[in-house]
């Protein structure tokens, strides 16, 4: 019987109805901007990132959190002395900016949110310092500084022996004309960025699974990667904001972008209009993944619903522009190719990868 996300005690319909709840209730409070010099723009609720709109600019702001990856940290840190903190901070500020940036705002603030059970938790000098290093150097990767953060100890609802990660960042777009507002068309070209990993999703499942291996998080992934399991899941994830600064600069017009993270692949149609997202080009799943699905077992269409599957960004654009996305992402450091192409049939909403007979369609993704 293949493992799901839910059976990890993850349900998406649960969140996503609370998510909607917020926004709603959200979008009420929207005329306090005014006294601000703001207004809200128009199909802001439901993205990534939050806009407040000005007349030359505007002002992104995002919340995120790490989420449980750092008890892979730690449960391969007691195991091998191995401490790999420097990379769950990468990984934090990572899932915030690459959600900010997806707007097209480039973050100009980092802050970093620590809260512990114990305030000893700061006390192992290795650790606490990997993740200093680390947090800053993920801002410096980003561009951004690092502007502050809190450190609350909160006793009875934090566990004593784990930390909770989250952040959020500031950032700005401007000229106004680099906003990516979802200017999707019928055949524009979809490209997808590699991941490094499961990145920031998908923990909760990969540790169930932990529990089940004999040698858990020592195990050897195979498939022709020599790391092993709790190696392989704590690679530091990959920060996408050089990508699209290199396409702003080019003069390269975004259509739209998706950050890769929760819902797998469903991610792609994340915007309100109805497309087919049609992946023509989805290349040979990575090692990590392939042992993800053998030890779960994990099906197929379960995996690419949760996982990234070794893609952390994907950008549509006109078939004009491709070249010019591919160098731009090259430059960056990023590895990408044409992965499929965008259509329009109606009013139907879907991701369809035709190779590996999957179909996803718009009532699995229900985050407005």
């Amino acid at each position: 019987m293949s493992l799901s996300y839910e059976s990890s005690g993850v349900r998406y319909d649960q969140l996503d109805a609370f998510k909607r709840a917020c926004q709603r209730a959200a979008r009420m409070t929207a005329g306090e901007l005014k006294a601000h010099g703001y207004a809200e723009p128009a199909t802001t609720r439901g993205e990534s990132c939050y806009l407040m709109e000005a007349a030359d600019h505007y002002l992104a702001h995002v919340e995120e959190g790490l989420g449980t990856k750092n008890l892979v940290a730690d449960a391969v840190y007691a195991q091998t002395g191995r401490c790999f903190y420097d990379e769950i901070a990468i990984d934090t500020v990572a899932t915030i900016v690459n959600d900010l940036i997806t707007c097209g705002a480039r973050p100009i603030s980092v802050a970093m949110h620590a809260a512990v059970g114990d305030s000893g938790w700061f006390s192992d000098a290795v650790r606490m310092q990997a993740l200093v290093d680390g947090w800053a150097e993920g801002c410096r990767r980003a561009g951004a500084v690092w502007g502050g953060g809190e450190t609350p100890t909160l006793k009875g609802l934090v566990d004593p022996a784990t930390i909770v990660l989250a952040g959020s960042a500031v950032g700005k777009i401007e000229p106004k004309s680099r906003r990516i507002t979802g200017d999707v068309a019928d055949g524009d070209a979809i490209i997808f960025l590699a991941s490094t990993g499961v990145q920031t999703n998908g923990l909760s499942l990969c540790r169930l699974i932990a529990d089940n291996l004999p040698l858990g998080y020592a195990t050897l992934i195979g498939h022709g990667d020599p790391r092993t399991y709790g190696e392989a899941l704590l690679a530091a994830s990959a920060i996408y904001v050089d990508f699209v600064v290199r396409c702003q600069q080019a003069g390269v017009k975004l259509n739209y972008v998706a950050h890769v993270t929760g819902h797998g692949w469903r991610k792609l149609m994340r915007l309100e209009e109805p497309f087919v997202y049609e992946i023509t080009a989805p290349r040979e799943i990575p090692a990590l993944f392939k042992f993800l699905m053998e030890a779960g077992p994990i099906s197929l269409r379960e995996a690419y619903a949760t996982f990234n599957m070794g893609v952390g960004f994907a950008a549509f654009v006109a078939p004009s522009a491709v070249e010019a996305t591919l160098a731009a992402a090259k430059t960056a450091g990023h590895e990408a190719w044409v992965a499929g192409q965008v259509r329009k049939e109606g009013s139907r909403k879907a991701v369809v990868i035709p190779s590996l007979d999957l179909t996803y369609e718009a009532d699995t993704l229900q985050v407005r």
